[in-house]
């Protein structure tokens, strides 16, 4: 989403990773990557509710959305990456690419392409493509019934993408080009990496049986290169879950799963 990295509301500055970052920093040098044309800092009484920021009509700005496709992150970020690595200051030992959501498919096209990544954390990802975590969160919950049938409507803007997978138009959110090249399965690239590979997922999100999937077919193939780290009954965002289905936003899990990371880097 079109989110500043750095929000605040008047002196109480919001944190810029989801996690405490403390702890990876010690060893690392952490980078995160703003969205484009999205400015860097902003006042959350500016944006929409959900932090996200709009231009003067209302909607993303066009700059914004032109961009918003894997095809420009992954080599976007690439160049980052190697601008970063010339600095004296940086290590070349060890280069994690880490990546949660659709940053995971960034992420695992970025661990194909960089030839010296040492290791990839695959976090909440769906390795068979975007297009199916929309259909399966219909179908997950209530929503879907014969008379919505919100599942196979799903079906059908997809086969409407394909018809139209090159498709700019962002008047109704991502461009139908974005949902073409996120829902690129990542299960084959995934499959031939070298590379050690943390996948971690909570077991109520809605991409977890295809998460599942790629750890039934790593354990078949005798892949050793993978490790996978459950959080049992958490959403996407490693959230619990009460018994009508929400959220328990009180039980944060994401400082735990950053620390997880940093154990399996540490050999732990």
């Amino acid at each position: 989403m079109p989110i500043p990295l750095i929000l605040f509301q008047g002196n109480e500055v919001y944190g810029t990773f989801p996690f405490n970052p403390d702890s990876l920093s010690n060893k690392y040098h952490l980078v995160i990557v703003s969205k484009p044309y999205i400015q860097l800092i902003a006042d959350v009484t500016l944006l929409k509710p959900d932090f996200t920021y709009a231009d003067s009509t209302g909607k993303f700005p066009k700059e914004y959305s032109d961009r918003n496709l894997l095809s420009y992150y992954v080599p976007r970020n690439i160049s980052i990456v190697k601008y970063l690595q010339q600095q004296t200051w940086v290590s070349t030992k060890q280069l994690v690419i880490a990546g949660h959501s659709e940053g995971s498919t960034i992420a695992t096209k970025m661990a194909v392409e960089l030839k010296n990544a040492t290791h990839l954390i695959y976090s909440g990802g769906n390795p068979t493509g975007r297009i199916l975590s929309i259909i399966e969160q219909n179908r997950a919950y209530e929503t879907d019934t014969d008379s919505t049938r919100y599942g196979e409507d799903n079906i059908n803007y997809w086969a409407d993408i394909v018809a139209n997978k090159n498709d700019m138009n962002s008047s109704k959110g991502d461009t139908y080009k974005a949902t073409f090249e996120f829902s690129e399965p990542m299960i084959t690239y995934l499959e031939k990496l070298k590379i050690p590979v943390l996948v971690t997922y909570g077991t109520k999100d809605w991409s977890s049986p295809y998460i599942d999937l790629l750890r039934v077919n790593t354990i078949r193939q005798n892949k050793s290169n993978f490790t996978f780290k459950a959080y049992i009954a958490t959403d996407h965002n490693f959230f619990p879950l009460t018994n009508d289905n929400q959220p328990d936003y009180n039980i944060f899990n994401w400082d735990k799963v950053a620390n997880d990371w940093l154990k399996w880097l540490n050999g732990d």
